[in-house]
């Protein structure tokens, strides 16, 4: 699969000059579908948009969005259907799992529309497909869903906040659902590896907690009040939908620090709850997966790469390290010991399987550090 996988990014890379001879007319070329939020979201749906409408820009292509009336199945499938309408559309992007149940519903009734749907998983797809009544439903040809190895970029949120100096970290995660979990197994496996080689580990603490649900409220907030306060906590990496609002609302008082995730939070944070607040992000490279998914289609080659398939999608490479799958984003932290050329020879590492990481999420990893769990806040 990294073959593969290598082999689309040099595809996409390699990419030039391919238009559409009446991008200007008839309709949009490419079409995204907004799912619950919009478009200035800064999370799935901003990085989305913004990634289709670059490329569409760059390669003479037009490109609309639709935003579906209500968060509903419904609503979305309404959005699906207006943007099959658009005279020459090539593709739909369809940001998040909530999509899976509109994917069933709707993509075999469009086969010569590419869909391309980021963060839809198995399950979802399954589910989905129970939910309808579709027993047996196998993926049609024409959907491509990208899930991501969460406890890679979890892992490298950990090594860092580590190497960065912080000894007293906290995982504060929505619902203990695989994507999740693999995120905080990950950010407690990479704390653990940058303790161990800083000589450190009985140093270096772990707190672990689910608030079961992703969202915040007041008494998710009371929690990690406890955590900055009573218990030292220094970082809290919030994992989880909306759930991170309760970690920040209680860093502001105390100076605390968070670690984003899913896309580059910083600016989101730093400008609601404090400047320096956020000082990385656990990243899903959602910008690389549209791109190449989209100059795959003008290449005629996604039927081959992408067609019908459910893929996880990691590291491709070890040099190129904005076109990874799963990422750290260097423009925007603000940790001053761990360095852009730390966190290339960690990419590295783990590219070449020096360094590896458990994607295991049925029992807590083994690890030298202090590792304290908590299960559910409710």
């Amino acid at each position: 699969m990294k073959k593969l996988l290598a082999a689309a990014l040099v595809a996409l890379t390699a990419f030039t000059g391919l238009t559409s001879c009446n991008s200007k007319k008839g309709g949009a070329d490419i079409c995204m579908v907004t799912d619950s939020g919009d478009i200035t979201d800064q999370s799935f749906n901003q990085t989305t948009y913004e990634a289709c409408k670059e490329f569409a820009k760059e390669n003479n292509l037009t490109f609309k969005y639709f935003k579906p009336t209500a968060n509903t199945t419904s609503a979305r499938v309404a959005s699906i259907d207006l943007a099959a309408k658009e005279g020459k559309i090539k593709a739909i992007v369809l940001p998040g799992f909530l999509f899976a149940e509109a994917i069933v519903e709707r993509a075999e009734k469009y086969p010569n529309i590419k869909f391309i749907a980021l963060d839809v998983s198995k399950g979802d797809i399954e589910g989905a497909a129970q939910a309808a009544g579709k027993a047996g439903y196998t993926l049609p040809g024409n959907v491509f869903c990208a899930v991501y190895d969460e406890q890679i970029p979890g892992y490298m949120a950990g090594y860092a906040a580590v190497k960065e100096g912080y000894e007293h970290l906290g995982f504060l995660g929505g619902m203990a659902v695989p994507a999740v979990v693999r995120y905080g197994y990950g950010f407690v496996q990479g704390a653990n590896q940058a303790a161990v080689e800083a000589g450190k580990a009985d140093k270096v603490t772990v707190e672990y907690v689910y608030g079961n649900q992703f969202f915040g409220d007041a008494q998710i907030k009371g929690v990690m009040d406890s955590w900055y306060t009573a218990r030292g906590v220094q970082v809290v990496f919030a994992c989880g939908g909306g759930i991170f609002t309760s970690a920040c609302e209680a860093a502001k008082d105390v100076g605390g620090k968070l670690i984003g995730v899913d896309t580059d939070q910083s600016a989101l944070i730093n400008s609601t709850y404090g400047d320096g607040m956020c000082i990385t992000s656990a990243m899903k490279g959602l910008a690389p997966t549209v791109k190449a998914n989209l100059a795959a289609i003008l290449n005629n080659t996604w039927d081959d790469v992408y067609g019908g398939q459910i893929t996880s999608l990691g590291l491709v490479s070890s040099t190129n390290i904005e076109s990874n799958y799963v990422q750290l984003p260097t423009d925007t932290w603000s940790m001053k010991n761990f360095s852009v050329d730390d966190y290339k020879a960690l990419v590295t590492k783990l590219f070449t399987g020096e360094l590896s990481v458990s994607a295991e999420i049925e029992k807590e990893p083994s690890v030298a550090i202090k590792f304290n769990t908590y299960g559910n806040i409710k």
